[in-house]
């Protein structure tokens, strides 16, 4: 029989080389495996060694209290011969003599002091509570004894423990030991040295200054390696608790700051999920072991440090003071605004975080907060929020909380709350339109395309291309912009319903300016169901009266936002409307209601420059010659935004010139102070005010002027700058704006003319009134009267 070939290979020097590798690995392994077994057997013994002393003292009967002070003197004598001879200190043959006597008598169960024989043991432990109860009673006058546990004495037999009494001092030597520990604490204890406040914020400011460079330390140490040094987050937040009272407030307030910019920065792109029970149990690599205990730590850390920022927070609120004291109840204030402080960032910059609708819940009730510096700083960071959130989830959040609040205080809250709906970055909302119409189109090529140009091969390449160049569409674009649709669709929903519950239950709340203002914005965006309504409820606000003049300007803009979008199908007149701002024009002054000129451009460009189909040349007319009026009694700002409105009125309608001629059209007189713009008869009157507005001490104003006087001409010498022509008039009022109390180009100053000087000045004087005044002036006073009338008299009778 052939022997059996050898089939096995010579191994490759490759393998033996990964081969050698992953023995040592193995050793190394098994070195670790062997040092922790070493390491939890050594720990079995000494937990095993500490439990037989503590039962060994536990078993070991207390000895009962001799009425006899001889037997106490015989045992303590017998007990400190025994320790002057410890057992490891004896020969061997005496421990073989000790052994075989153990043998006979055991020390275990007898006590060593006692000299009574062995056999009589047991019939005395029998009795020992008889015997007990033998003993008179005495008065407990002297001091129980106690036992001192000492180390114990571990032989061949097992553990011995070590026991001492007390001793009990007498009192004659007790007065004496006090009086001389009185002494000695005297003597020893010396009173803690007085600093002057000079050393004592020098001393303070050494503190913190090695606070500071502690919490330096842990920063940058985490800053520079997250992964391996996420531990050190718990010893920073640690420090949130410091303890001594000098420092305290201070060191609280940067470990807030710095822990907040710490996970700003090691925080991810992404949120963190917490793992499932399958995921825990499966095996990963290392890598993704160490990924998973860095996320877990990081959220962990996080979620504690948002709790100890709310518990600040609570605190201040509640006004409670901890038990510690290391806080004054003043200074909660200032840690409660860093604590908000750094909420507030928080919520800007990791939106897509955990525990974000967490930070959202804590901060939209601050925002009604009686501290105005809470509350403006918990509003500026929503509308922060709402600037930088594209696609609307945040968002969403946010306004959700936001009407649960205004509605759970019974609309009890500050316009700010309502006033941050206006930056929300919603400027399209989902309508009933086809998902196609939403997609990009791209088009395909069809199977007969395919089968007459391409292979059969460049078919099957062809086909697996397109399909994933739809997945990419629909991932990019469809999915993406019908998601933000829906998102920006269910906010506007939500605002809309807090609107329309102001509107209906609380019309004379102070919430109505910022609902009408949030109106004014979105009214665009309203269903068209909900027009009449709405429309309804606007003019029946401007006819009650109750609302300021800036109230009334939002509910017309309000009006004609609705017509100017979905609402142009919709046939309704809004002369009213028209017919109130015309009335109210001349309430505009250079005081406190300049600013409304803002809101009265949009909403002349939105009723005359934009419906300019819908407007007659008789209103254009009439709203031409009263803001020109206007603008003889307003602000330079505001004057400029004016002017500019009547260029464009100049530009859009036809036969406006009819204002720069004196002649009259058609019968009747222009009526200034009529109400009504249709029946004024403006056409019968001319554009005066222009002539005065050229000699503006503005230089602005006097160029516009001069424009419209020459018939607003889009070119030639009478023509605007580019600068001033093609910018909007809400965008002049802006630029020319008087904030700063400074014109905008500087006015030239004027010199004032030189008078001239007379010398003589007695020469203006009557003789008689001379005369009588240098008697004054001498003191020598005459009651002579003046006949003012003399030369009067003398003239009509010659």
């Amino acid at each position: 029989m052939k022997p059996r070939k050898n089939t096995k290979r010579v191994p490759s020097f490759r393998k033996l080389l990964r081969t050698s590798k992953i023995k040592l690995d193995n050793k190394l392994k098994n070195k670790q495996y062997k040092q922790q077994s070493a390491a939890k057997k050594y720990r079995k013994e000494q937990k095993k060694l500490r439990q037989a002393v503590r039962d060994a003292v536990c078993k070991k009967p207390f000895p009962l209290e001799d009425y006899k002070k001889k037997h106490v003197a015989e045992k303590q004598e017998e007990e400190e011969e025994d320790e002057a001879l410890p057992l490891d200190m004896m020969d061997e043959d005496d421990l073989k003599l000790m052994e075989d006597l153990a043998r006979k008598a055991s020390f275990l169960t007898r006590d060593i002091s006692s000299n009574e024989p062995v056999h009589i043991k047991k019939r005395k432990h029998d009795s020992v509570i008889e015997k007990y109860e033998k003993i008179p009673r005495r008065i407990n006058t002297e001091p129980e004894k106690e036992l001192i546990h000492l180390l114990p004495i571990k032989d061949k037999r097992g553990i011995i423990p070590q026991t001492i009494e007390k001793p009990v001092p007498d009192d004659s030597e007790d007065e004496e030991d006090t009086e001389e520990m009185e002494e000695a604490e005297d003597f020893t204890e010396e009173p803690p040295p007085v600093l002057t406040p000079e050393e004592m914020a020098a001393q303070r400011k050494i503190k913190l200054q090695e606070r500071k460079m502690h919490i330096a330390a842990l920063a940058s140490a985490i800053l520079s390696d997250p992964e391996n040094n996420i531990k050190k987050l718990k010893e920073l937040r640690a420090m949130l608790m410091e303890q001594d009272p000098n420092v305290a407030v201070i060191v609280r307030k940067l470990v807030m700051v710095s822990l907040m910019e710490v996970f700003k920065d090691i925080v991810p792109s992404y949120k963190i999920r917490p793992l499932t029970e399958t995921e825990k149990a499966t095996k990963v690599k290392k890598e993704t072991q160490k990924l998973r205990e860095f996320e877990e730590g990081l959220v962990s850390q996080y979620k504690f440090y948002l709790e100890n920022l709310e518990q600040t927070i609570k605190d201040w609120k509640q006004r409670k003071l901890k038990k510690s004291n290391v806080v004054s109840l003043k200074a909660y204030k200032g840690l409660a605004e860093v604590a908000v402080k750094c909420l507030c960032e928080l919520l800007v910059a990791l939106p897509h975080f955990n525990f974000h609708n967490n930070i959202i819940v804590l901060i939209v009730p601050l925002m009604n907060d009686t501290s105005k510096t809470i509350s403006e700083l918990c509003c500026e960071a929503i509308k922060k929020l709402f600037k930088q959130d594209k696609l609307g989830f945040a968002s969403l959040g946010v306004v959700k909380v936001i009407s649960g609040l205004v509605k759970g205080r019974n609309y009890n809250v500050r316009p700010e709350v309502l006033k941050v709906f206006l930056h929300l970055r919603i400027k399209e909302v989902e309508l009933k339109k086809d998902s196609e119409d939403i997609a990009p189109k791209k088009k395909f090529m069809t199977f007969k395309e395919k089968r007459k140009n391409l292979s059969r091969m460049q078919r099957k390449w062809k086909k697996a291309e397109e399909k994933l160049e739809r997945e990419l569409l629909e991932a990019e674009a469809s999915e993406s912009k019908e998601k933000k649709l829906k998102l920006h669709t269910e906010t506007l929903n939500i605002v809309f319903l807090t609107y329309f519950r102001i509107l209906k239950r609380a019309q004379k709340s102070p919430l109505l300016p910022a609902v009408l203002e949030g109106l004014a914005k979105f009214a665009h965006l309203i269903n068209v169901e909900f027009f009449d309504d709405l429309l309804i409820v606007l003019h029946s606000l401007i006819a009650s009266d109750d609302l300021s003049y800036r109230e009334s300007l939002h509910c017309i803009l309000s009006a004609f936002q609705i017509l100017s979008g979905q609402g142009d199908v919709l046939n309704i007149d809004p002369m009213k409307f028209y017919t109130h701002l015309y009335k109210t024009l001349f309430s505009l002054h250079a005081g406190g209601t300049n600013n409304d000129i803002g809101i009265v451009l949009q909403c002349l460009d939105v009723m005359l420059a934009k419906r300019r189909k819908q407007v007659s040349q008789q209103r254009a007319l009439a709203f031409m010659k009263r803001l020109s009026t206007l603008a003889l009694h307003v602000l330079p700002n505001s004057g400029i935004g004016i002017l500019a409105t009547n260029r464009i009125l100049m530009q859009t309608f036809p036969k406006m010139d009819l204002l720069l001629d004196n002649e009259s059209q058609g019968s009747g007189v222009y009526l200034p102070e009529l109400d009504e713009p249709e029946h004024c008869n403006a056409q019968n009157t001319a554009l005066w005010e222009l002539h005065l507005l050229q000699r503006h001490y503005h230089p602005t104003v006097q160029k516009f002027a001069a424009h419209l006087a020459a018939g607003a001409p889009a070119e030639g010498s009478g023509a605007l700058s580019l600068d001033l022509s093609r910018r909007p008039a809400t965008e002049l009022f802006e630029a020319y704006s008087m904030r700063g109390m400074t014109f905008n180009p500087p006015v030239p100053s004027v010199t004032p003319r030189r008078k001239d000087t007379f010398s003589h000045v007695d020469s203006f004087l009557n003789e008689e009134l001379t005369e009588q005044l240098q008697q004054h002036m001498s003191k020598t006073v005459s009651h002579k009267t003046l006949d003012f009338a003399k030369h009067l008299r003398e003239s009509s009778l010659s």
